[in-house]
C-alpha cells in the first residue's frame, strides 16, 4: 500500500477522516496506515482541520 493510494482514497471522502477510518475502508494494518499519513503530513499533502482527522490540501 502507498502512500498515494492512501491520499486517493482521504481525498476521495465526503469529511475529514482520520487513520482507523482508512483502516477500516481499505482493509490494511494500522502501522501502515499511521506510516503514509505521517509521510503525507510530512509533504504537507494533508492537513488536519479537527484533531486526529486530515483533509487532503
Amino acid at each position: 500500500m502507498s502512500k498515494l493510494e492512501v491520499l486517493d482514497w482521504i481525498k476521495k471522502a465526503q469529511s475529514p477522516v482520520g487513520v482507523a477510518d482508512v483502516v477500516k475502508a481499505l482493509n490494511l494494518d494500522k502501522e501502515v496506515v499511521q506510516k503514509a499519513f505521517d509521510q503525507l503530513k510530512k509533504e504537507e499533502l494533508i492537513v488536519s482541520p479537527i484533531r486526529c482527522k486530515y483533509v487532503a490540501k
